[in-house]
């Protein structure tokens, strides 16, 4: 039994040996830059996933180790042009990991989650065009994001202009893009105070959102094992849970299942006056023609843009009015207020409302929204990816099935790119002294190649029109300390905000 015990015990050092001088000295990611620790187990990395610090802590490793860092021992971090085209431009053959796995509905993986390339590529040719930005800047979108734009001009009015705009800006929103996606069958009326649609995001503001994502994306199977249990052993599962149920976006998906559901059981006369996204996905349903899609497609494609419609939007509009409202920063706020009162009435809508083919024209309001956008974008988290095949990248060998990724925090603050990039300054993306080439280059709120945001267009078109419009009749300023202290916002696991203020307040846990 001693001996057996012993021989155990050497095979497990012997391994941990073997595995030590394999990952910090033999394997082809040894020779790329980066801590120790990181290289020897993924759980370093998870450990800062964990803190809500991965993002900040991938930054500080490129400051000290370069463009190149190796942040696992099969997982690499990138910071430069080159690796941007090499591993996201069209035809680079990397592949979505299955960290998006999380985003699959109701059982189903959509565009966003699809792993392989050819997968995105034939779901997106059958809606893409909904998404262009022609269709955005006239006609029926246009009409409706203005719609809304005026109603939230009336909100104020009628339910005061101190409201708490995280949660106001999440009706605006949500009222557009459930309207996009599922017309008359789904569309919110969060703005004409509708209490069961505001009641919507309530689990958006849930806490412990953070620990199961945690959970998701480290720990899958005993994430689900744990939430599908039932009877006694549900009852014992309940009391690990990371967040008691309603988990995020319960309520809305659930919204989003009775909207397709109506959508589903109405006639064809009822089908065919509809515009929305719905109604195109439903042209290429399995009962329309032979190999489409089925029910749970198409209502897992609509749910997942619906999630992707809702925070992004609001919570970008809401640094660029918190970023203007500084009194640091209320001469930006003047310059974009002398552009959108310069605006003729005839690119007014009859109702007053900037038109959205006007809004879009006007150049600081596209500098200030692409500035807020540099330092908070809306997922400004690594974008996870891995080819099938080994290849280089900026001079190192890269083997098949490596996780790579880039951040568009760490590519928005290069100091070489964007001069003090910490500071919040629309006047750069105007200033012909800078090289506005490569900071576009640079640039990447949206991702890029073919699958990036699939929705820029339709956001761009919300955000410029709404700023156009409040500040054509308003002034802003911070309340409530936020004139030193940062809102912030959660991407995933992670807490974002201005790392400038001296303080900061989470505003979605």
């Amino acid at each position: 039994m001693t001996i057996t015990l012993v021989a155990i015990a050497t095979g497990i050092v012997a391994f941990i040996l073997y595995y030590i001088c394999w990952s910090l000295f033999s394997s082809p990611l040894a020779r790329i830059p980066g801590p120790k620790s990181f290289a020897l187990t993924k759980w370093r990395l998870a450990y800062e996933d964990y803190k809500g610090t991965r993002t900040r802590k991938i930054h500080a490793l490129h400051e000290r180790y370069g463009p190149v860092v190796r942040i696992g021992p099969n997982e690499v971090a990138f910071n430069s042009l080159s690796a941007l085209r090499a591993i996201y431009g069209a035809g680079s053959g990397f592949e979505r990991t299955n960290f998006y796995s999380m985003f699959a509905i109701y059982g189903r993986k959509n565009m966003f989650s699809f792993n392989t390339v050819k997968q995105h590529a034939e779901r997106k040719k059958l809606f893409a065009h909904a998404y262009a930005k022609s269709a955005m800047l006239k006609g029926i979108n246009a009409s409706m994001i203005e719609t809304k734009v005026r109603k939230y001009m009336e909100f104020l009015e009628r339910e005061g202009r101190s409201q708490d705009i995280f949660t106001t800006l999440h009706y605006f929103s949500l009222d557009n893009i459930t309207e996009f996606l599922y017309g008359d069958f789904g569309k919110t009326a969060c703005l004409d105070g509708i209490e069961e649609d505001r009641a919507l995001l309530h689990d958006i503001l849930a806490t412990g959102s953070r620990t199961l994502s945690w959970l998701t994306v480290h720990h899958p199977k005993l994430t689900a094992w744990l939430y599908s249990r039932t009877g006694f052993l549900g009852c014992v599962a309940r009391q690990f849970y990371p967040m008691q149920r309603p988990t995020p976006y319960t309520s809305i998906k659930l919204h989003a299942t009775k909207a397709f559901q109506g959508f589903a059981d109405a006639s064809v006369a009822e089908k065919a006056k509809q515009s929305s996204l719905i109604s195109k996905l439903w042209k290429h349903h399995r009962s329309m023609k032979d190999g489409g899609l089925d029910n749970l497609d198409i209502a897992s494609e609509c749910a997942d843009q619906l999630d992707g419609g809702i925070d992004t939007t609001s919570d970008t509009l809401m640094f660029t009015i918190w970023s203007l409202s500084r009194p640091e920063h209320w001469g930006f706020q003047q310059k974009l207020i002398d552009e959108v009162r310069s605006i003729s009435e005839h690119d007014l809508n009859p109702e007053g409302i900037p038109r959205v083919e006007a809004a879009d024209k006007l150049p600081y309001v596209e500098a200030v929204i692409k500035e807020t956008l540099r330092l908070f974008a809306p997922l400004p988290a690594s974008e996870p990816r891995s080819s099938p095949e080994a290849t280089t990248i900026d001079g190192y060998l890269i083997p098949a099935r490596t996780v790579v990724s880039i951040s568009p925090y760490t590519l928005h603050r290069n100091a070489e790119v964007f001069k003090n990039p910490l500071e919040f300054n629309p006047d750069r993306w105007l200033d012909p002294s800078q090289d506005l080439t490569e900071m576009n280059r640079f640039f990447w709120a949206f991702s890029s190649g073919g699958r990036m945001c699939i929705g820029m267009h339709l956001a761009m078109a919300e955000m410029t029109t709404f700023v156009a419009a409040l500040y054509r009749k308003y002034t802003t300023e911070p309340r409530g300390g936020f004139g030193t202290i940062s809102p912030g916002i959660t991407s995933r696991f992670e807490v974002f905000y201005d790392e400038g203020c001296s303080d900061m307040r989470v505003c979605f846990p």
